[in-house]
């Protein structure tokens, strides 16, 4: 493209018979801008419908289309060896040193030439503006003549136009030009002037010399100094070089095209088997009709480009993929991205049972005539099956009434059917004619099966038609059949159909439950059609599609049942074949068209691509072209060329023939590791077993296996190569993360291993990375590296160029999806092996490996947002400036216990939606309970995620000891003793009474829960905030409180369940030893159980004064609670640089006053009738007193006088927006009042003995500050009780995440009072989510009941923003206060210095909550320190 709207014509014609053109090349390779002599801008261009043709550098191609010289214009001849280099600087055309002030001077010469407009077929026009155009034609060279290149720019109204150039050879940058009497431009081009004749100005250039590639251009007006490039740099236009006419045998083709040519032959025929004559006949052949393509005008490079898209050699060789990457390659080169990029995120969805479309559907006729005939025959259903009959149904019904079986067909199909029919005794393939007493009326018996037609009417519902078949003799198997309508003959997708009459291994299953938390509905269907599936896995597969397609739009709950279902086929809990002989083709297309389907499904349900993965790998790829039936043809052959007919050859050889399996895979390299190993048997064994196949299963086949194999040793060479290839065979089909077969099918290498096309790279994908293929020769030809890290490199990057592909449709989505299987899966795999390499190695080390398995994770994972904020922290971790410190291992610490947090989340999530679909469904069809037991456990196992928690529990120990941080973090440092309980959840048990003293080991505590009576001690893995309410509590009650770091001390406190153990903390260690019965009832030093209620605290009764609203200077204790009080304080005295929000309260009494409003007697009633089951101990009424508080309605008084008050204290008012706001404000009120019932706290009213009717409930109002960070402060250290130190906690967003049940820990620090600039930080944060909120209002309870002398109510009552805060997963790789120090130092300063100041108003300890938002400060409450 030109500037002031140039088009560029070019041409590339012969000049003279035999003689060859080129193509222009618009790559530009090397070349950059060509600039003027002034440092000249780029010029502006315009749009252009120019067309650049590609050209392969060093290929030929030969254009007929004849074109006349032109008769105007200039002629420049460049004679040979008249050339000297000139170095080309980048953006600029080469100039000699100290010749950038000479001029070229060119003498033209009269050529003859004709007006080339009269070709316009083959010109390309780039259009100028004020209607120029520039034409270029490039006349190909002969030994007899030179190459012409003809320049022509019509309507042209400049009078100075001038042609800069140079010459490039041998694909480089350098300029070249003639230097013999002949002065430059002093920017190192040559100049040539157009010739202008009227409008049209031209001139011509004469190439003698065949070295050059190409001629490189721009074009300038002097007069107006105005330039004309291509897009901002310079034209670049290949040349011809100068060829002789030559034969076919002077033509010499690369073997590798020669190979690929012979294979597409060889497809064509068939894929015979040659003999080694008609193999080189086939490969001569192919050579010819390359070479005749190239006589033709076909360049190499095209041929390469139509044969071998990614331009990579093929190699023969057990490999069957590449040559192995030379082991001095040490790694591939990372790249840096954004991992932000790696994000998928997709609306939760709710996955209960209720929510599930299918699961309310309503039933077809047919299935309520099927369901009326179960149960009519009171349950004796042997057999339900289904089948599709196109956009139809069959439904198939076996019961046993009074010892006879009656087999009942119906369908929904309008047209007429006719079963086609027969019955098998020994197995199910056969087809025999059926005895006449069982024949229905109207059958007619054919040669080897008969003919029965269905009747109209089905239970009542004469839209569908149906037949019934009486069989009283118990020997016959099942029932053969297709159907006929009319001359279209039925089947089950290329298959008969078919019925068993037996039920074998019956298992009866109980309480299966009601399918709670799983697609039922689609359970059931696999149930009914289990028999069928049975017969082979071609019928499986067959039925999964139609399965598949049913299960595909109604959600997360459907395909996972599929899941499943194929999980437990794939682990052999389920048969894969009875009796019935199946061709490996038949096999492999069955499997092409299940996973074509599931490919369409990740295609389109991006939010379900992870399950569908899961699903991909437990199916295997299934057939490429014939490669199912290559799995008969070839090991036919390997069996001939080593003389191995007889025995287990034999044997596997029938097996093969019948009903190929994955089976057919470890078989295969159990025979390789047999050889491989001197021919030892055991070794054959061993991988078998291995692989879960016994003698037993050998010998369950249709075809069994009972010989064990016996070569020749002599054979062992030819053996090893064959079954090698034979083995990606196999593996084409059946393993769907096979990583060879899955790079050599994407890569173009065909999988066949067997006859002179082995390994030919045939088919390859196109639009993959270009960078792709050499990846890929790397990770194989590393991978039995011990050294993983370079692997895993190799690995990810694979994955990185993969993805974009795997994201977008593709017709070959499925084989991309299986190569990223591929890699995914030998990422785990390397993991595992390297391990033990991982044993003594350097923190980082182990911290590299965990971001590349982290990765790997967020590579395959759906909602992987928290994953991959995970990843971008350890990447920060690895990037920072000190390595191995203290504080660098605090933060790494953070993130390990983040990712654990993350991990473990994800651990449950798979539980939930893939456990209760294995059980029920595992019950239906009796699966052995241990397999579905440890369903989920194995799914997980199956990911990077095990390898992953392996990785972080080996680098913990390495990062505490390095933080000084010990085993133990001691929240409340009580020595105690009493007898351990394990328990899941601390609030599981908060509201159980312990009768003697009891050491909790609690596997979850989130941070807000009551402690138990009799719970003496608190021992977690958990890591709840120091100033979380549960830590609190703890402390303020005396308890023991401390998170476990040691996974190993934590099983062995578990262990110690129901023994009696003393605990001796410390504040940064526990020591615990075990004690007798007697020592722990006699010892003093347990906390002592109350004989009788403890002494009841009494709360003064609060009443309404006749105020609805207080202003913050009427704040007194007869209207507000002490939070409210000591807000009024704080805004008087603190300094100017602390912020108070300004307040507003309702008072104490308020609640009940609304309450006892006319409008209001049914909620009082209501309230009252609940309280009363409450008292006599039914806290289920708890929940029920809550949401009837929610139905208050508001005096119109409280609205007018809320409303003055916040008008007056300038609080933005919720009405102003409407009524709907002013409702939103009315419902976060009632929740404040309703919180008085929340489980917490009245358990801890009632164990304090606390009258429950006297507490009175104030609601602060404030308006809330939009926190970037929220923090408390507690003027006294708690963790030792040092009164000189300040301890804070710091979280991202608002402050409910620091004293709620969010996971994960604040950024903790402390500072000495006397030198409140001098921080030390104690723990970086590890909190996984952030609540932000836009401008609005926080109601915040206030009750009589807190902050009393020997109770800590506070925190047990809730605070209610009027707006919805919104959860956000936290990214602190770029956080300034976790990244940036001065930034830290600066904040944390900061709220150090606050918590002085107003420990200093109060002259004692104080508990302050407060937020920075934009650098500013703002204290929002504080209390006395409990």
């Amino acid at each position: 493209m030109l500037g002031h709207g140039l088009t560029l014509k070019l041409h590339a014609v012969a000049s003279a018979p035999g003689s060859l053109s080129s193509d222009v090349d618009s790559r530009l390779p090397g070349v950059e801008s060509f600039q003027g002599p002034q440092a000249l801008q780029s010029v502006s261009s315009c749009s252009s419908s120019a067309f650049f043709n590609n050209s392969t550098r060093g290929s030929t191609r030969s254009i007929q289309k004849n074109f006349k010289n032109s008769t105007k214009g200039s002629t420049i001849s460049i004679q040979k060896n008249f050339l000297s280099r000139v170095e080309t600087l980048p953006g600029h055309l080469a100039c000699p040193a100290g010749s950038c002030d000479q001029i070229a001077a060119f003498g033209p010469r009269a050529i003859l030439a004709s007006d080339p407009a009269t070709d316009d077929k083959v010109a390309r026009e780039f259009r100028l503006e004020e209607g120029l155009q520039l034409r270029v034609k490039v006349l190909g060279a002969s030994p007899a003549s030179p190459t012409q290149v003809e320049f022509q720019v019509t309507n042209c109204h400049f009078n100075s136009l001038v042609l800069y150039w140079g010459l490039t050879k041998d694909g480089k940058r350098d300029w070249f030009y003639p230097s013999q009497g002949i002065q430059k431009y002093k920017q190192g081009g040559m100049q040539t002037s157009f010739a202008k004749v009227d409008d049209v100005a031209s001139l011509t250039i004469e190439l003698w010399d065949a070295k050059f590639d190409a001629i490189e251009f721009i074009l300038k007006d002097e007069s107006t100094n105005r330039w004309f490039k291509l897009n901002g740099g310079n034209f670049h236009v290949m040349l011809p070089q100068i060829q002789v006419p030559i034969s076919q045998t002077q033509v010499s083709i690369p073997e590798e095209l020669v190979q690929v040519q012979a294979y597409i032959r060889w497809e064509r025929k068939g894929k015979q088997l040659y003999s080694p004559e008609k193999e080189k006949w086939e490969f001569e052949e192919a050579r010819k009709e390359l070479q005749n393509e190239i006589l033709n005008g076909v360049s190499i490079g095209e041929l390469y480009k139509r044969l071998m898209p990614h331009g990579q050699q093929s190699h023969k060789g057990s490999a069957g993929v590449a040559r192995r990457e030379s082991k001095s390659m040490l790694g591939i080169q990372r790249k840096k991205i954004d991992f932000s990029e790696l994000i998928n995120h997709y609306p939760k969805t709710n996955s209960k049972p209720a929510d599930v479309t299918f699961c309310s559907r309503v039933f077809t006729p047919l299935e309520l005539g099927a369901q009326a005939i179960e149960g009519a025959d009171n349950g004796s259903v042997l057999q339900k099956l289904s089948f599709k009959l196109g956009g139809n149904d069959l439904m198939v019904l076996v019961t046993n009434s009074g010892g006879n079986l009656h087999v009942v067909l119906a369908s929904n199909m309008s047209e007429q059917l006719i079963l086609h029919w027969a019955v098998s005794k020994s197995s199910a393939g056969e087809w025999q004619i059926p005895p006449d007493n069982i024949l229905p009326a109207g059958s007619s018996v054919l040669q080897g099966s008969c003919e029965t037609p269905f009747k109209e009417g089905f239970a009542g519902q004469s839209s569908l038609q149906s037949l019934e078949i009486c069989i009283s003799d118990s020997g016959f198997l099942g029932i053969p059949f297709v159907l006929r309508s009319g001359e279209q003959w039925l089947n089950n997708s290329g298959s008969n159909f078919y019925i068993p009459l037996r039920q074998t291994n019956v298992k009866i299953v109980k309480d299966l439950g009601d399918g709670e938390g799983t697609a039922k509905w689609l359970l059931d269907e696999i149930a009914n059609r289990e028999s069928d599936a049975e017969r082979s896995l071609m019928h499986r597969y067959n039925i999964a599609v139609d399965l598949t397609n049913q299960a595909k739009d109604e959600g997360e709950l459907a395909l996972i049942g599929i899941l499943v279902w194929m999980r437990f086929m794939a682990n052999r809990q389920l048969t894969w074949n009875k009796n019935y002989n199946v061709k490996p083709r038949e096999i492999s297309a069955a499997q092409d068209r299940l996973t074509d389907l599931l490919q369409a499904i990740f295609r389109d349900q991006p939010q379900h691509r992870e399950i569908t993965r899961l699903i991909m790998s437990t199916v295997g790829r299934g057939g490429q072209g014939d490669v199912g039936q290559r799995i008969r043809d070839e090991i036919l052959v390997l069996q001939r060329k080593n003389d191995c007919k007889g025995g287990m050859m034999e044997e596997w050889h029938q097996k093969l023939h019948n009903n190929t399996s994955p089976d057919d895979v470890v078989i295969c390299q159990a025979l390789l590791d047999y050889i491989e190993n001197d021919f030892k048997i055991e070794y054959y064994w061993k991988t078998l077993n291995s692989n879960g196949i016994t003698k037993k299963r050998l010998a369950s086949y249709d075809r069994p296996i009972v010989s064990e194999p016996r070569f020749r040793p002599d054979l062992k060479d030819g053996l090893l190569h064959d079954l090698r290839a034979y083995l990606r065979t196999l593996k084409a089909v059946h393993s769907g993360a096979d990583l060879e077969s899955a790079i050599a099918i994407c890569m173009g290498y065909s999988a066949e291993g067997e006859g002179f096309m082995g390994g030919v790279q045939i088919h390859p994908i196109s639009g993959l990375s270009v960078e792709l293929p050499k990846l890929l020769r790397f990770v194989v030809g590393h991978v039995e590296d011990k050294e993983i890290i370079p692997l895993l490199g190799g690995l990810l990057e694979s994955r990185r160029e993969v993805r974009p592909t795997l994201l977008k449709h593709h017709t070959r989505l499925r084989d991309i999806i299986f190569l990223d299987l591929a890699l995914d899966s030998t990422v785990r795999t390397a993991i595992e092996r390297g391990l033990e390499s991982l044993t003594n190695a350097q923190p980082l080390d182990i911290s590299l490996v965990i971001s590349m398995v982290l990765e790997n994770l967020c590579l395959s994972a759906d909602n992987n947002e928290e994953l991959v904020y995970c990843l971008k922290d350890w990447h920060s971790i690895l990037e920072a400036n000190k390595f191995g410190g203290e504080q660098w291992a605090l933060r790494a610490k953070a993130v390990l216990d983040r990712t654990r947090l993350a991990l473990a989340d994800r651990a449950e999530h798979f539980h939930e939606v893939l456990q209760p679909s294995a059980v029920y469904l595992g019950g239906l069809l009796g699966v052995e309970q241990w397999a579905v037991d440890i369903f989920t456990e194995e799914m997980i196992r199956a990911g990077s995620a095990v390898a992953l928690s392996q990785l972080l529990n080996r680098l913990d120990p390495i990062l505490r000891s390095i933080a000084h941080l010990g085993s133990w973090q001691v929240i409340s440092p009580v020595e105690v003793h009493g007898r351990v309980v394990v328990v899941g959840e601390l609030g599981e048990v908060q509201d159980k009474i312990y009768d003697r003293p009891t050491i909790l080991v609690a596997n979850r505590v989130k941070g807000e829960e009551e402690i138990p009576d009799g719970a003496v001690a608190v021992l977690t893995p958990d890591m709840p905030d120091v100033l979380s309410h549960v830590s609190v509590r703890a402390r303020n009650s005396k308890v023991c409180f401390a998170t476990c770091f040691d996974l190993d001390i934590l099983s062995d406190l578990k262990a110690k369940e129901g023994r009696s153990l003393r605990l001796q903390p410390t504040a940064a260690d526990l020591v615990y030893s075990e004690i007798g019965n007697t020592e722990l009832s006699e010892d003093g030093m347990a906390a002592p159980l109350i004989d009788g209620p403890p002494p009841a605290i009494a709360l003064k009764k609060k009443y309404f004064i006749g105020k609805f609203a207080v202003a913050a200077d009427e704040f007194n204790s007869d209207l507000v609670g002490a939070k409210s009080r000591n807000i009024g304080f704080l805004k008087e005295k603190l300094p100017s640089w602390i912020k108070v929000p300004t307040s507003v309260a309702l008072p104490f009494g308020v609640f009940e006053k609304v309450l006892s409003e006319k409008e209001n007697k049914d909620v009082a009633a209501k309230v009252s009738s609940l309280d009363r089951l409450l008292r006599q101990g039914d806290l289920s009424k708890l929940y029920e007193i809550r949401q009837i508080v929610l139905e208050l309605q508001a005096p119109s008084q409280l609205v007018e006088e809320l409303k003055n008050k916040i008008k007056i204290s300038n609080i933005p008012w919720p009405e102003d927006d409407g009524q709907e706001r002013w409702e939103q404000a009315w419902l976060a009120i009632k929740k404040v009042w309703a919180s008085k019932w929340n489980e917490r706290a009245y358990l801890s009213t009632r164990k304090a003995s606390i009258d429950h009717s006297d507490l009175c409930m104030a609601v602060l109002v404030q308006e809330i500050v939009r926190a970037d960070y929220a923090f408390v402060i507690h003027t006294t250290n708690p963790a030792n009780g040092d009164t000189s130190e300040i301890y804070a906690e710091v979280v991202k967003g608002l402050g409910e995440t620091l004293v709620g049940a969010y996971s994960g820990r604040a950024l903790s620090f402390v500072a000495k009072k006397s030198d409140l600039k001098s921080i030390k930080i104690l723990g970086y944060p590890s909190k996984r989510f952030g609540l932000f909120i836009n401008q609005s209002i926080i109601f915040r309870s206030d009750s009589n009941g807190e902050d009393l002398e020997g109770y800590a109510g506070a925190g047990l009552y809730d605070s209610v923003a009027m707006d919805k805060e919104e959860e956000k997963v936290v990214d602190y790789s770029s956080d300034p206060l976790v990244v940036d120090c001065n930034f830290q130092k600066s904040i944390l300063s900061k709220i150090a210095e606050a918590g002085a100041a107003v420990e200093e108003l109060y002259g004692f300890a104080q508990d302050i909550e407060g937020a920075i938002k934009d650098g500013e400060l703002y204290i929002v409450q504080t209390r006395p320190q409990m």
